[in-house]
């Protein structure tokens, strides 16, 4: 699950080209089910559950065409902002996962001032909040308390697996492989936006981090 293979629609694959190069490499790299995860962040990105799910089955279409055995289903990546916020408090349907799991994630330098007040609208209405990679946010850098408080507040925590192979940085990679050792995980999640990006994970298999983790405790490989 989190990727961003959906062409046209944020800032993932470019084309229906480039979502079959991508398909092509997910399924060589041993994948056989996907969750497309694009954007949707206001002013930015505005997507809406329809539009994803018309491009998702535009995308399957061409996967039978070309002879591609990968199952894709889709859901969202929500950017914590005041549009959201309005949103879950006036009971608008979001797009989530494997049931009702939802995935969230804030500005790289902070967290908004409504965080927790969020959360707990969003567990009120039955959605599980699932925390897209911590690990990469700098102020949890050096911050692991805060990561900690977060399990606590009831967040579902997904790493991406290319924070493995220090493609972010040196400190997005410190930061994941603490919380593997921890166990603070619940998803694992390529995040890839392109071909390149699903090259380097023939470098993250081979990590040690990678050869620790215990995939009997990560949700999205139960049912896959």
């Amino acid at each position: 699950m989190h990727n961003h293979i959906l062409f046209g629609i944020d800032d993932g694959s470019k084309s229906i080209e480039n979502s079959l190069q991508m398909a092509t490499q997910f399924v060589k790299l041993g994948y056989k089910k996907i969750i497309a995860t694009p954007h949707i962040m206001s002013y930015h990105y505005d997507n809406t559950p329809k539009i994803i799910e018309c491009r998702r089955n535009e995308l399957n279409r061409a996967f039978e065409t070309n002879g591609i055995e990968l199952e894709i289903d889709f859901a969202a990546e929500y950017y914590m902002d005041e549009v959201l916020l309005s949103q879950v408090k006036n009971n608008i349907p979001l797009l989530s996962f494997q049931g009702k799991n939802l995935l969230i994630e804030t500005s790289f330098m902070s967290k908004p001032v409504f965080f927790n007040e969020l959360i707990f609208d969003l567990k009120m209405q039955g959605y599980l909040p699932v925390y897209a990679h911590p690990e990469r946010y700098v102020y949890l850098h050096n911050n692991y308390e805060e990561i900690e408080q977060s399990i606590e507040l009831g967040l579902k925590l997904q790493i991406n697996l290319l924070s493995l192979s220090g493609y972010y940085s040196p400190m997005v990679k410190k930061t994941a492989e603490w919380m593997i050792s921890k166990g603070y995980y619940d998803f694992l999640g390529t995040d890839a936006h392109s071909t390149a990006h699903l090259d380097l994970m023939k470098d993250v298999y081979k990590s040690k981090a990678f050869s620790k983790i215990d995939f009997g405790k990560v949700e999205n490989c139960k049912d896959f």
